[in-house]
């Protein structure tokens, strides 16, 4: 069987690697996966051999903790924005109060030797015993406020694992051991008048070194957890998408209940605006459904009789009535959340460098001191002083300050770097393993493509112009609610042209439109209409096919007799996509096209576009399966995404980076966010992520040139032929000195400038909107009747249900006849049929949930 735990104790992937060795190591396990970011471990086991608590037992005797994850479903999910401030606050409080003790234990124990008066108690061989005690004194609270690094430091190293806290542990315990022992000498010289004695001793008590290294490493550590950003609340944001009620038939009436008590058989009942509340089969009713939170398609589906519905969805027209036949875990959303669950539980933690070197280094310098002081005790007559003089400073300048700051400082600078340039990294591990990424999957619809249908082509016939096509087009569907018809409604006011009021309006499901303009019937719709109202079609069928092998969809108008015109929508590329396919090359990444939609729609895109790997109609539990099977081949994939189908593939993928512009969900199962939804800024990021790691390869090397330096010279490897020795004060400088050239080093990369040069950020409407007057309004005759239009400047926006949401709260104002929000522009435009005030509009859409940031 396969069972998740909770693991406690992890500071490092050291620490994980150790806890998966020790799982593995029991023979009824056959595979243990620990995830750091998560602190879990998935294992999968033999329940009739061993039982939970023996994998329990395995992990405590490899020193950490670990426990079963809680069966209460209805408990509500920890905060994890809320534990990593509380994580931060700690860490901080213990960063402030070690530099509180540190500034005083500095200016006591070196000032002196750049000339600073000390209190006179503190000066003169007479007051050395005072001298060293107040050191002890400042450096105690130091040791107290960081002794996390004791415990984790020795308990680690009890257990044979030692990391980078073995090192930190004993580094400063040996300089704080030699200090008593320093300040028990002076006391018995003080006490016996060896005054030659206490001088000796006098200014070697290495207390300001054991304090200063655990405040760099605390620095270290803080920025490091800085820079991981918000933990991910994919699976929070995922189980609010579904209603929390569902209207269900009972006894023939209808009846509002909690979406927990629907069961299976029960017919629900949905209106215009309303979620989907379960999986289910339509059985009265027809209605066109927006999917694209569950499968990526930018166009509402017709659904009638028979047809499948799923939770989530959104009814964008016409009420159904529908029968539940997945409920609760079995849903497709409920699936999808396990997805996510297991997909990011699995994720191999990152491994430092850093950290992979600890494991090897921290047991040679351990020996090369214990050896250093074994060799000095005997070729030195016996000296005990001189033999401990020469280990502590072996272990003081090989204590991992540098080590520890290589990796943190590089990636707060890069992590500020990105933000900057508008790409929001999450962690620390994502920007590390983004360097190594050979494949990037991108999705189409919102990533690649606009997200929303525009109009493409216009073709009339012989008996009309494109100007007369398109008027009478946006006449016929003006009052329908179907994105189609919006787009063409919306081209023709960007063009400015004039429109009227048809009558007999009609809608006919998955077919089109019927209606009268100026007392003559027309049609609008697809060729299955055309044929069964028995109008001559012409070529157009043939223009229409090639439309649609380019992935648009052909729309027919024709009076009574024959076909008018096609008029084709689509939705179109970004204007930077191409190009950012392009900077995927450049940058030896293989790019993979992934999609929910119709195969000869994708193909049509991946051709304009230049991509030659297209995946087309994956299912939302496909995607991640498609990118795990890319995983198994050996690539490194990051996932480019947007819409909530693609949460489980960019929890699965090495690196998720998500549309800015995108769903919540998206944005939280991702571990970068492009905060300008530009395609160009994931290119960037790619740059970003290996400038980084870069840097910090140089910083590791900085790091130990110090160290393969500074041992033999701390040894005394070269007191033969030079009688040089590193005394520890001078070790603990050069220890200093190593960090200070990490630090400046890593502050080069606030200088780093992306080669691929990303659009700006269109945050307002589409530029081609029809010619304003001075008040920015657009005044209308039609008949008699005076129509005015709004835009509304929106934030808070994140996804198709929001857009809805803002539309139903505006049509819902008396005076209102329409209203088209856009969730790329950030603004809503409604049509007045009778005045509103902008603080009636302000009061609806505030009402809803967002916020209005102008009026025009």
């Amino acid at each position: 069987m396969k069972q998740t735990f909770n693991v406690t104790g992890m500071t490092c992937s050291a620490c994980s690697a150790h806890v998966e060795k020790a799982v593995n190591k029991l023979e009824a396990v056959s595979k243990a996966e620990v995830s750091l970011m998560t602190n879990s471990m998935s294992v999968e086991y033999d329940s009739n051999a061993i039982s939970p608590q023996d994998i329990i037992h395995a992990v405590e005797q490899a020193g950490y903790g670990a426990s079963l994850p809680q069966k209460d479903k209805s408990a509500p999910l920890p905060d994890p924005n809320s534990q990593l401030a509380h994580e931060l606050g700690a860490m901080k409080r213990r960063l402030i109060w070690s530099f509180v003790f540190l500034i005083p234990l500095f200016y006591i124990s070196m000032g002196h030797m750049l000339g600073a008066p000390l209190p006179s108690f503190l000066v003169g061989m007479e007051n050395a015993l005072a001298f060293g005690l107040t050191q002890l004194l400042l450096t105690l609270p130091i040791l107290y406020v960081n002794d996390t690094y004791y415990k984790v430091g020795f308990k680690t190293l009890w257990h044979r694992a030692p990391n980078m806290d073995s090192l930190i542990a004993v580094g400063s315990a040996a300089a704080v051991t030699y200090g008593i022992f320093a300040i028990y000498q002076i006391g018995y010289g003080l006490g016996h008048s060896d005054m030659e004695l206490v001088e000796r001793y006098h200014m070697d008590l290495y207390f300001e070194s054991a304090g200063m290294i655990l405040t760099l490493i605390t620095l270290g550590k803080f920025l490091e957890k800085r820079s991981k950003g918000k933990t991910s609340q994919a699976i929070n944001r995922l189980m609010d998408l579904a209603p929390k009620t569902a209207h269900v038939l009972r006894d023939g009436a209808e009846v509002e209940i909690p979406v927990e008590e629907v069961r299976v058989g029960d017919h629900i009942v949905v209106r215009p605006g309303q979620s989907i509340p379960v999986d289910g089969v339509v059985v009265e009713g027809s209605s066109a459904v927006d999917e694209s939170a569950l499968t990526g398609e930018s166009l509402p589906v017709d659904k009638g009789p028979g047809d499948k519905v799923a939770a989530a969805s959104m009814n964008r027209s016409g009420s159904f009535t529908f029968e539940a036949l997945r409920v609760g875990e079995d849903t497709t959303l409920a699936q999808m959340i396990r997805l996510v669950e297991e997909a990011a539980a699995s994720k191999a933690p990152i491994a430092k460098l850093a950290d992979k070197v600890a494991g090897v280094f921290v047991p040679v310098v351990m020996a090369i001191a214990a050896v250093t002081a074994l060799v000095w005790f005997f070729v030195g007559g016996y000296d005990v002083t001189k033999a401990l003089t020469a280990g502590v400073a072996v272990l003081v300048i090989s204590c991992p300050c540098a080590l520890g700051l290589a990796t943190p400082v590089a990636i707060m600078v890069g992590t500020g770097k990105g933000a900057e340039n508008g790409i929001l990294i999450k962690s620390a591990e994502a920007l590390e393993t983004l360097h190594s990424i050979d494949t990037v999957v991108l999705d189409k619809t919102g990533t690649l493509t606009q997200g929303k249908p525009v109009v493409t082509d216009i073709l009339p016939g012989n008996e009309t112009d494109e100007a007369g096509l398109l008027t009478l087009a946006a006449c016929l569907e003006a009052p329908s609610e179907h994105p189609l018809a919006t787009a063409i409604v919306e081209e023709s006011r960007r063009r400015g042209l004039s429109s009227a009021a048809v009558t007999n309006f009609t809608a006919v499901h998955g077919r089109g439109v019927r209606a009268n303009l100026k007392g003559h019937p027309f049609l609008a719709g697809n060729q299955a209409m055309m044929e069964e109202a028995g109008v001559s079609l012409g070529d157009f069928p043939q223009k229409a096919e090639k439309l649609a092998a380019q992935g648009k969809t052909p729309l027919y108008f024709a009076d009574e007799k024959q076909v008018l015109g096609i008029i084709a929508v689509a939705d179109t590329p970004k204007p930077t996509s191409a190009q950012a396919v392009s900077s995927f090359r450049q940058l030896g990444l293989d790019v993979v096209m992934l999609t929910g939609d119709n195969q000869r729609t994708a193909d049509a895109i991946g051709k304009e576009l230049g991509v030659t790997q297209v995946m087309a109609q994956v299912l939302p539990q496909d995607k991640e399966a498609k990118v795990r099977q890319l995983q198994e081949q050996g690539k490194k994939v990051a996932m480019v995404g947007d819409g909530i189908n693609d949460a489980p593939a960019l929890a699965r993928a090495d690196v998720g980076l998500a549309i800015g512009a995108g769903t919540d969900v998206a944005i939280e199962s991702a571990d970068i966010v492009l905060m300008k939804s530009d395609l160009l800024d994931a290119a960037a990021a790619v740059e970003l992520s290996r400038a980084t790691i870069r840097n910090i390869k140089e910083n590791l090397f900085w790091a130990f040139f110090y160290n393969t330096l500074g041992i033999p010279l701390a040894a005394g490897v070269f007191y033969h032929w030079t009688h040089w020795q590193l005394n520890p004060m001078f070790a603990a400088a050069a220890m200093s000195l190593s960090s200070f050239c990490v630090v400046s080093n890593a502050l080069r990369l606030r200088f780093f400038k992306s080669k691929f040069r990303p659009a700006p950020c269109a945050g307002a409407c589409p530029a081609e909107q029809p010619e304003f007057d001075e008040s920015n309004q657009i005044n209308e005759k039609k008949g008699d009747e005076q129509t005015m239009e709004k835009k509304i400047q929106i934030e808070g926006m994140m996804c198709q249900h929001c857009v809805a949401h803002v539309e139903k709260a505006l049509t819902a104002l008396g005076g209102v006849s329409a209203a088209q929000a856009d969730l790329e522009g950030k603004c809503a435009t409604v049509t007045l049929s009778a005045p509103v005030s902008d603080e009636e509009l302000k009061e609806a859409v505030t009402a809803a949930g967002y916020e209005v940031v102008g009026i025009q």
